[in-house]
């Protein structure tokens, strides 16, 4: 089917504002792989030094006619979907040598937990440690000793960090292999009322904790819809994994069969090989759109629209939010996994999943089918889902029918007929707001502000009773650079309550929420920031704000001439916790609109 009107111009118009960044980041690229394999070039001291370690592989690594490999790992067991990458290494090497070829672990990166860090002092480091990844993941690329990258990573900013670093050596196949979600427990649902009951004392700390670890309670990935699954959803949608690897379990016999292929399609991507599928290859404005198209048809993480504009300034393409709003206004809700209902990332694979997701929107024109991918010829491969059969693995396929209609629909029968992200703009400047949990009765608000330069006083506040009424709830000096850009995640139950109690509440931030809000309005990311001289830093109490999700609009209606802002000490958001690393960062980041990054 020809591709929708609307998505054709939105690509289009990425492209000519791209020209001239992509244009010289393909010829960067061709240049990089003009010299054919790159261990050929190595002096016989350097690959002394890149071989020393290797045993027996030495031989086949020496001879330069077969691929090696470059293993780039975020394993660290605190965080429990990268708990199973700690075999993934031994499996690919074995892997390699079955085929002939080699591979070597060539760096690890740091991947922090959001919901460790969440409402303490390190998640002041958490959008930073993107960028770091990034750049430690090239460190590792560096030596140039592989013909071929996997990426082992999984959650929030660590998928986002290992696109960058794999578009800045885009030269190099690479593919992103998954570790999977955790298998159900306690329901998100009940999760939520626990921690409401929590909020407001009707249940005590061992209650909460009994609830909480019997919702997060295995190795993988989170169950619930956020940024960490969000991610592998968009690396299916643009082509860097296996189609329907996505979602399978850890420690089950289809997880290690996808692993071990992996293995097989990075080898068959070299140019050794002679079908050569080189990243920049790629990571094109198609896939960045398919992308796009893919977060707002599962009503994805808020927390993608700062890394799709960082990922995609890797690539010499750039991103507006008026890009995500026009994708967001073309595309139906398909999907309803919580916080935008009750399922679970399981749940959502088991009633068919990505690969009846992709299907259904390449068939409506609303995919570009012919986007490169790492697998196959094209995206239309990827409406595909992966069986093992007496332990042989193939693909099938993907059911045209949903499973469950409560947890996915067909195109022709969404949740809604537009996606879960809204872009708002006015007098404040440009926000964004995730909608797709939020009832249409919530989307708009016209209230007074309640102003707090921090989450914690937030709480407090409620706690004392202070919110009688409707409020839009202003937290400034969130944004990256005045603090990092934490989640503000721990004021969804706060809100909720109000919200309950039968208030009009809404969150108007420079900061940012977590891919795990749900149904009070949040205005998040706005930019100009208050620490960047933003607007939001002349609010005051009792100012009137209009928020209006199905207008897109953000305003103060109360005149703030001649106010100046009268900023806070963040002298404590500065120092400790290794906050004081950060200088160069939060000094050097740009706007949350262009994706919030210390690199460009």
């Amino acid at each position: 089917m020809a591709i929708n009107s609307t998505l054709a111009a939105v690509t289009d118009r990425i492209i000519a504002r791209s020209a001239t960044s992509r244009a010289d980041y393909v010829a960067r690229m061709k240049k990089a792989a003009s010299n054919g394999p790159a261990r050929a070039h190595l002096s016989c001291g350097n690959q002394a030094h890149a071989y020393a370690a290797m045993g027996g592989d030495k031989g086949t690594l020496m001879a330069d006619r077969q691929p090696n490999i470059g293993i780039v790992t975020a394993f660290n067991d605190m965080l429990s979907a990268h708990q199973p990458f700690e075999t993934y290494p031994a499996q690919i090497k074995e892997a390699a040598r079955k085929l002939g070829a080699t591979a070597q672990v060539a760096g690890g990166v740091p991947a922090m937990c959001d919901g460790v860090t969440q409402g303490r002092a390190g998640m002041e480091l958490s959008l930073f440690s993107r960028d770091v990844i990034a750049l430690s993941a090239a460190v590792a690329l560096s030596h140039d000793t592989f013909d071929a990258a996997v990426f082992l990573g999984v959650c929030d900013k660590i998928v986002p960090g290992l696109v960058i670093a794999a578009a800045t050596f885009g030269h190099v196949p690479a593919l992103f292999i998954p570790a999977g979600p955790m298998v159900s427990g306690l329901g998100n649902d009940e999760k939520s009322k626990v921690r409401q009951q929590f909020a407001t004392g009707e249940i005590d700390r061992e209650g909460l904790m009994k609830a909480e670890m019997a919702s997060y309670h295995g190795p993988g990935t989170c169950t619930f819809y956020g940024t960490a699954n969000t991610n592998q959803m968009l690396m299916e949608f643009m082509g860097l994994h296996l189609p329907g690897t996505s979602f399978v379990n850890p420690g089950t016999d289809l997880r290690a069969a996808l692993t071990e292929q992996s293995v097989a399609q990075a080898i068959n991507n070299t140019a050794l090989t002679g079908r050569n599928r080189p990243t920049w290859q790629v990571l094109d404005e198609r896939a960045f759109v398919n992308g796009m198209v893919g977060l707002m048809a599962t009503g994805g993480s808020t927390n993608l629209i700062l890394h799709l504009p960082a990922m995609a300034r890797a690539a010499g393409i750039e991103i507006t939010l008026q890009d995500f709003a026009d994708l967001s206004e073309l595309t139906p809700l398909m999907a309803r996994v919580y916080p935008n209902g009750l399922a679970d990332v399981n749940h959502f694979h088991a009633a068919g999943g990505l690969g009846f997701m992709i299907g259904e929107l390449l068939n409506a024109g609303l995919l570009h089918g012919d986007a490169v991918t790492s697998y196959g010829s094209s995206l239309a491969d990827y409406a595909a889902e992966p069986k093992l059969i007496d332990g042989d693995l193939s693909w099938h396929a993907a059911p045209t029918e949903t499973l469950n209609a409560k947890t996915l629909r067909k195109v022709a029968d969404p949740f809604s007929p537009s996606g879960g992200l809204a872009r708002l703009a006015g007098n404040l400047g440009e926000a964004v707001i995730k909608v797709s949990a939020v009832a249409p009765e919530r989307q708009s608000i016209t209230a007074p502000a309640r102003v707090f330069h921090d989450q914690n006083a937030v709480k407090e506040a409620f706690r004392a009773g202070e919110f009688t009424g409707d409020t839009v709830i202003v937290v400034r000096y969130q944004g990256p650079k005045a603090n990092g850009m934490p989640e503000l995640h721990s004021l969804t139950p706060v809100l909720a309550i109000l919200q309950d109690r039968g208030y009009k509440m809404a969150l108007l931030t420079d900061g940012r929420m977590s891919g795990a809000s749900g149904k009070v309005p949040a205005a998040i990311h706005l930019s100009p920031e208050a620490a960047d001289g933003g607007p939001i830093a002349l609010i005051q109490d009792g100012d009137m704000i209009r928020l209006d999700a199905t207008t897109g609009e953000i305003e103060v209606l109360t005149d703030l001439a001649g106010r100046t802002a009268t900023p806070p000490d963040l002298t404590d958001n500065h120092t400790g916790m290794g906050r004081e690393l950060f200088e160069q960062f939060r000094r050097n980041v740009g706007p949350a609109t262009q994706g919030a990054s210390a690199l460009y």
